[in-house]
């Protein structure tokens, strides 16, 4: 996107030549290697099934989960937990749902948005509540999940499955072993992504859901070869690498808003007189509106278990599912890329604020040249945000939805409920977290007098 000069700017990709000094530095190798333990130990718990549960109904559930519905959205963060209904069946939704409300509400109670201001001191208090909401929301999906489960799961599985038991003996002591078994699993997630984040490599709650992503498209992929053949497999193979070079190209765009300062002076010395500029993102709000439109998609699926199962009950549960979880309908793709929009200039509007960064930039002695400081540089800045944010809404809305009728409707394969994860949303999620990851190792890297290998 446009700099201050009217030129694009990005950043370039990896030299090849210079990540072998990642295993030159001892620290860092240490690092790197720690963060893959944790991962492998995230992944093993994956598979291992919280007590008292019919593995039986865990085969049934899986196959259920290939029909689509919620369940698809729920795998994919999870990794494959929750139709394993394992000890992170919840995996890190509960934490992500935590953020985004501690994250909204600081806007409208003055408290929280005080303490967001406050530095490293009031993000760890942030951080402290983060955790004790993400074990009330641990502790309220697992309750639910294990009453909906054992009455069948009609409206998650797709269908009205009435043959789904998975606690056999459904009894208080049961329920309350698998609800403390499976708020544990998330609370040890917690600790292990704050762990990677300390004393590893990257930010490890991201880290955790990239690899809850990549864990699932090895099967998608055999999955596409079985119904596609191989041919069809690389054309998604194609497909994938172009979305990579998208959204890189996206994610690294930038518009620069040229800032300088005025030259003051203090005592003896001056300070000030410097130009800098304040980088907008393209995509400002990052991932977060596919996230809030899947939720608000999938809360009327949910709540058709609420309805009588014959007569109107029957009628309404066949229109959500025709209409909210069909991937193909005209109606979905309409209101699925409305949503993202919304939900893009909505998150936009939250993280980032035109009134306080003018205000920051006046009282610094800052100014926008050509533009006077106070109200006249806030409506410049709100001008220049406002049209950024909806070729990033655009961007964002068509990596979402296009992927998945290209691979319906141009190979003929039916993905179902399982075209998530070879949607662009997973992509756009993995480059974001990897891009991330790799500025992190890059910068650590330059600290040690190593070079880097990013351009």
């Amino acid at each position: 996107m446009a700099t201050g000069t009217g030129r694009s700017s990005s950043t370039g990709g990896p030299r090849l030549g210079g990540m072998a000094n990642i295993f030159k530095a001892r620290d860092l190798r240490r690092k790197l290697l720690f963060t893959l333990v944790i991962i492998l130990l995230y992944r093993f718990g994956a598979f291992v099934p919280a007590p008292g549960i019919d593995l039986n109904a865990v085969q049934i559930l899986k196959d259920n989960a290939d029909q689509g519905g919620i369940l698809a959205l729920l795998q994919l963060f999870s990794g494959g937990a929750l139709t394993n209904f394992a000890v992170f069946a919840l995996g890190i939704m509960p934490y992500i749902t935590s953020s985004i409300i501690l994250q909204i509400l600081g806007v409208v109670i003055p408290k929280l948005e005080a303490l967001q201001q406050q530095g490293a001191v009031g993000q760890r208090k942030i951080n402290q509540y983060t955790r004790y909401l993400t074990i009330a929301i641990a502790v309220l999906q697992s309750t639910g999940l294990v009453f909906l489960f054992n009455n069948g799961g009609g409206s998650l599985t797709g269908e009205a499955s009435n043959n789904l038991n998975l606690v056999p003996n459904f009894t208080p002591f049961r329920v309350m072993l698998i609800v403390l078994t499976i708020t544990a699993g998330t609370a040890l997630i917690m600790w292990m992504g704050e762990l990677i984040s300390n004393r590893g490599v990257g930010n490890g709650m991201s880290l955790i859901i990239f690899t809850s992503i990549v864990s699932s498209l090895p099967s998608q992929g055999a999955l596409i070869r079985a119904q596609g053949g191989t041919v069809a497999l690389l054309v998604v193979i194609v497909m994938f690498i172009a979305l990579l070079v998208a959204i890189v190209a996206i994610e690294q765009g930038q518009r620069r808003i040229p800032v300088q300062f005025a030259k003051r002076v203090v005592g003896r010395r001056m300070y000030g007189g410097q130009s800098t500029y304040i980088p907008l993102k393209v995509n400002q709000s990052g991932v977060i509106p596919v996230i809030f439109a899947s939720s608000v998609l999938y809360l009327p699926v949910l709540l058709t278990n609420l309805v009588p199962a014959t007569g109107w009950g029957d009628t309404v549960r066949r229109l959500v599912q025709d209409n909210l979880v069909n991937h193909t309908s005209i109606f979905y793709l309409a209101f699925y890329g409305l949503l993202i929009i919304g939900f893009a200039y909505f998150y936009t509007a939250i993280s980032f604020d035109p009134v306080q960064r003018a205000d920051e930039l006046r009282k610094q002695g800052g100014f926008v040249p050509g533009i006077r400081p106070g109200p006249q540089t806030e409506r410049h800045l709100q001008r220049i945000v406002s049209r950024i944010t909806l070729p990033g809404a655009l961007f964002i809305a068509g990596i979402a939805l296009l992927p998945p009728l290209f691979i319906n409707y141009v190979l003929s394969v039916d993905l179902s409920g399982q075209q998530l994860a070879f949607g662009g949303t997973s992509v756009l999620i993995a480059v974001g977290v990897a891009l991330e990851t790799m500025k992190q190792i890059d910068s650590q890297l330059m600290m040690r007098n190593y070079e880097g290998f990013l351009k």
